[in-house]
């Protein structure tokens, strides 16, 4: 539909489109969180609900369109909104083509559009309209949002086609289908991979996630992690426009101190399992991190193992924490570390003392009042309750 069919808007009707628009510039945090639950629901979108970083990708997109849709209608009420292709729509959808994804993944749109007009029909029916200006503003605002949704699509899948083609005549294409197949297990012959990758695929190698922050902080992370380490090369791969895959030819990785990034490490490993396993672990522990919202820049998978696998359903793991620690979830932290650094020391209360540089009648009382708030006395459940602080450790 071009300009000069699009419908008039009455006065008054207008009027009613700015002040719900006004109403909409801020939602509640609550709505907006089941916003992107919707938009990132369903089987289709499992690859991207799956990758922390499109998540966030795909939450930014989230939050800037709705922004363009209303702050537009703040300004001109009623009047075509033009496709959104600001820089977090634009990175959303590179982000997208370089993990391999097609235009399926902007589904996203389409399910927010759903949950966002019936927010948009409540604002409506507390404006005080009459039947006749709803219905009008109504048919408009609906006419407005699917316009708006799909002409933010078509715009996003021309440059998607456009980042595809670019991705598909450059050398980061093939060397990205080549650490795909091998991640995935296909058979390819190790001297064809190694020249297409320009890494040897023998001896030993240490994978990494960088993420969560600008190219160019992305790079300089990655050259601290391999300088750190004494190798002389790695392997990168862009996954995106805030995140970098890396292997290291090496057996251990030291901790890289920079708080403008994130990073996951996996185990070390040997030749090509090696080499897709200890990736595989770095995005299990860059999942886990995300899902836990975990304050942490910087872990390692031999780190967080345990608390992975305690914490695969959130919905589980609020239970496993309320059944196991009780009141002691809420406790100051001086008490629940007392705890853990004990149980660390195999319940001595000497050794925990000198650890804590404390008194040991200190650490006393700190444990008494733990059983106190435990559901069942730390004698009999020592193992559930270490298990449990450790999750507390990395939750955010």
């Amino acid at each position: 539909m071009h300009n000069a069919a699009w419908p008039p808007v009455s006065a008054r009707v207008a009027e009613l489109f700015r002040r719900g628009a006004e109403a909409a510039l801020e939602p509640p945090a609550d709505w907006l969180e089941g916003l992107h639950a919707a938009s990132l629901s369903g089987d289709r979108m499992r690859p991207v609900a799956d990758d922390p970083v499109l998540v966030a990708a795909v939450r930014r997109s989230n939050v800037a369109n709705l922004r363009q849709w209303t702050a537009a209608n703040v300004r001109q009420p009623g009047v075509r909104v033009p496709a959104h292709l600001g820089p977090e729509v634009l990175d959303t959808a590179r982000d997208l083509v370089r993990r391999g994804l097609d235009q399926r993944a902007l589904d996203s749109y389409r399910t927010g559009q759903a949950v966002a007009w019936r927010r948009w029909m409540q604002i409506c029916f507390g404006l005080g309209a009459g039947a006749q200006e709803l219905q009008e503003l109504l048919d408009v605002s609906s006419l407005s949002i699917s316009t708006f949704i799909e002409d933010t699509i078509a715009a996003v899948s021309e440059r998607m086609e456009a980042e595809r083609a670019e991705l598909t005549r450059g050398a980061h294409a093939e060397r990205r289908a080549v650490v795909t197949l091998l991640l995935e297990g296909a058979p390819i012959g190790r001297a064809r991979a190694e020249a297409q990758l320009g890494y040897r695929l023998t001896g030993p190698h240490t994978a990494a996630i960088v993420w969560d922050a600008a190219a160019d902080r992305l790079e300089a992370a990655a050259e601290s992690l391999m300088r750190a380490s004494g190798a002389g090369h790695r392997l990168t791969i862009v996954a995106g426009s805030a995140a970098l895959w890396l292997w290291l030819p090496v057996e251990a990785v030291p901790d890289v101190a920079d708080p403008s990034v994130r990073i996951a490490i996996g185990r070390p490993g040997a030749d090509v399992d090696g080499f897709r396993r200890s990736h595989l672990d770095a995005v299990l522990t860059q999942r886990m991190l995300t899902r836990l919202t975990s304050p942490r820049r910087l872990a390692r998978y031999s780190d967080v193992q345990l608390v992975a696998l305690l914490t695969a359903e959130p919905a589980q793991t609020d239970e496993f924490l309320a059944d196991t620690l009780g009141a002691l979830r809420h406790a100051d932290a001086e008490t629940r570390e007392t705890v853990a650094v004990y149980v660390g020391e195999q319940c001595s209360t000497s050794r925990t003392a000198q650890r804590l540089f404390t008194h040991r009648n200190t650490v006393l009382r700190r444990l008494a009042r733990a059983d106190r708030l435990l559901p069942r006395p730390l004698a009999e459940n020592v193992l559930g309750v270490a298990a449990a602080l450790e999750v507390l450790r990395w939750r955010g």
